[in-house]
């Protein structure tokens, strides 16, 4: 199944470094978008969902940041929007 990432960092230090894991661990950048990758899946959705967020959670850590959203699609199920909670060290699905 396709993944579609979009991605709302507020501060991140290094994109470069922050895009390049993401492209290691299977995410390819949109071309013409900001912040927007694509990728595969072949696992269950919260196999998916889990890792997505372990790879931009390891993504921003390397990179520095200030804060985080995401919203994402995985085949055909509806987006689902996440916030990333510094105090938890976590991310938090928001209502959309």
């Amino acid at each position: 199944m396709q993944v579609v990432l979009i991605i709302q960092a507020e501060g991140l230090e290094n994109k470069e470094v922050f895009e390049k894991h993401l492209k290691k661990e299977g995410f390819e950048k949109v071309p013409e978008e900001d912040f927007a990758y694509e990728g595969n899946t072949t696992t269950h959705l919260f196999s998916t969902r889990a890792f997505i967020h372990e790879v931009v959670e390891k993504g921003l850590k390397k990179s520095g940041f200030k804060g985080c959203k995401i919203i994402f699609e995985v085949g055909t199920n509806p987006m689902e929007a996440y916030l990333f909670n510094q105090e938890n060290n976590m991310f938090e699905q928001v209502a959309v």
